[in-house]
């Protein structure tokens, strides 16, 4: 197999940067919606034949395709048994139903940690016979480093409250997210807040108007968290929102020291604990004993539900955990990053590491953070289809083949390719910004033999459904292909520059 690949890349050392003929179907659907040949990069191979290669050595914005990398990555790094972990620990005695000693609460990267959860660990604090902690509450996020990524950086775009753009925290409770329920009359707006947070309300000033309940959106406005002098938090709603409506929407506005400090007090008082100290950042002492964990589900799981949805916070969590272990992976064990060395770092030389050992050429490669939310990486067809070829030898290809969507049926293609030769039957990661479309999986012909598949448009007029046209026009031709239809062989060479889109 590893002659094959190199007989693959001596092809595309003389073709990559060639451009083979699109096939008609594709290519009057491009030119039907106004695109050009140049903005548009495709690989797709059978077995280590070259199907279609098209600017396949070009690197290019990937979008949310990247999760591909970084879910392969992790699988065979960190193994399908891996787990985060979140644990509370503490060096002090408990005397007559008092600690007297600072409680830690260390995270370990543990993607499902709920404010129920932390009941539960508060609750088993409760059944060792613990009433009164006398110390503070210790956060530590030593795990990662920075282990607060969030603070200082620029929102990535104008809803920094929605979920899509959490920036990820080895301590992250409930994904620092507050369920809004908003109901109105014709003169009044209820709102409800969930979970409950000691001495947090919310407001609104926003005003009722005559509207499509189901475009309430058009008038919501950045909403914000106003800290009172007495200490209480305020979430206060802004914009419009239309008379005899109902919505729920979930947004992230408090700081999650916040977010953590208000949901500890208030569940701790609600088991009928008291608790008088502060709430701090640090680190658990090395006699620290356990008290309570919870730990998030197997690494298959979560790969599922970074790929059917697109989740931008679960793969940068799992790009992260690439940094963050110890130098025997099958320990599954986290320990802290070198002096001055960032888990960002670490994880980008781990994934470069696996490149490597699977005969992939990094050059060009850029990955910022693992999701795909990111105007910066870059990765190219080529790579893109090399990796999920490493995906079909890997001893955990059935775990990431069923994470990602199902063309017609599940995840990110329900409603796409239906009616297609390829709906029910190809398995793709999409892949979506104001610039950028993209598909990457494995799209079976008509023979049911498997095609590697990669394809991504580069261009400001990819929006508003154009990209998707053009590269479900291609999956179809892939999926209707097979046995009477040769591959198509790769064009002569051009001189045609190998460079980076804007």
């Amino acid at each position: 197999m590893l002659r094959n690949l190199a007989l693959a890349t001596v092809l595309f050392a003389a073709f990559g940067s060639a451009s083979a003929q699109l096939p008609a179907p594709v290519a009057s659907v491009l030119a039907q919606q106004g695109l050009n040949e140049s903005e548009l990069g495709i690989l797709v191979m059978k077995g280590d034949a070259i199907v279609l290669a098209h600017q396949a050595d070009r690197p290019m914005q990937p979008a949310s395709t990247m999760k591909l990398v970084t879910t392969m990555v992790s699988l065979d790094r960190l193994g399908p048994a891996f787990r985060g972990r979140t644990e509370l620990r503490t060096s002090g005695e408990v005397v007559k139903g008092v600690l007297r000693g600072n409680l830690v609460l260390k995270g370990g990267a543990d993607a499902d940690l709920s404010g129920e959860d932390i009941e539960n660990m508060l609750r088993a604090l409760h059944y060792q016979g613990i009433r009164r902690i006398e110390g503070d509450l210790v956060l530590d996020r030593g795990v990662w480093n920075p282990g607060r990524l969030d603070q200082g950086l620029p929102p990535f775009d104008e809803s920094p409250e929605a979920y899509y753009n959490v920036i990820p925290d080895p301590l992250l409770v409930n994904k620092n997210m507050l369920q809004i329920d908003m109901r109105s009359t014709n003169k009044r707006l209820k709102l409800e807040m969930q979970p409950e947070l000691d001495r947090v309300s919310i407001g609104s000033d926003m005003t009722l108007v005559d509207a499509d309940c189901s475009k309430w959106e058009d008038g919501w406005k950045l909403p914000e968290a106003v800290r009172r002098k007495d200490g209480r938090i305020k979430v206060m709603l802004h914009g419009t929102f239309p008379k005899d409506c109902a919505r729920s929407y979930s947004i992230n506005v408090l700081d999650r020291d916040d977010y953590i400090e208000r949901l500890f007090r208030q569940k701790w008082k609600d088991l009928g604990g008291k608790f008088s100290g502060k709430v701090v950042t640090g680190s658990a002492p090395p006699d620290a004993r356990l008290l309570a964990e919870h730990s998030s589900r197997s690494l298959p799981e979560l790969v599922r539900d970074t790929n059917k949805p697109s989740d931008n916070l679960l793969a940068r969590i799992l790009f992260l955990s690439l940094g963050s272990l110890q130098s025997d992976p099958a320990a599954g064990s986290f320990a802290a990053p070198a002096s001055g060395e960032t888990t960002l770092a670490r994880a980008d030389a781990a994934v470069r590491e696996w490149m490597r050992e699977h005969r992939i050429d990094d050059t060009g490669f850029v990955i910022e953070n693992g999701s795909g939310l990111s105007r910066s990486e870059r990765i190219t067809p080529q790579q893109m289809a090399y990796l999920l070829q490493a995906g079909l030898r890997s001893n955990w290809a059935p775990e990431f083949q069923s994470s990602m969507p199902i063309a017609a049926i599940d995840g990110t293609l329900r409603r796409r390719l239906q009616g297609t030769a390829a709906a029910g039957r190809a398995r793709l990661k999409t892949g979506t910004l104001r610039n950028v479309v993209a598909l990457a999986g494995y799209v079976p012909d008509a023979d049911g033999v498997q095609n590697v598949f990669v394809a991504m448009v580069n261009s400001e007029q990819a929006g508003n459904g154009r990209g998707r046209a053009v590269l479900d026009a291609l999956v179809d031709w892939v999926a209707r292909s097979g046995a009477a239809q040769a591959p198509a062989a790769p064009a002569a060479p051009a001189a045609q520059p190998m460079a980076p889109t804007p």
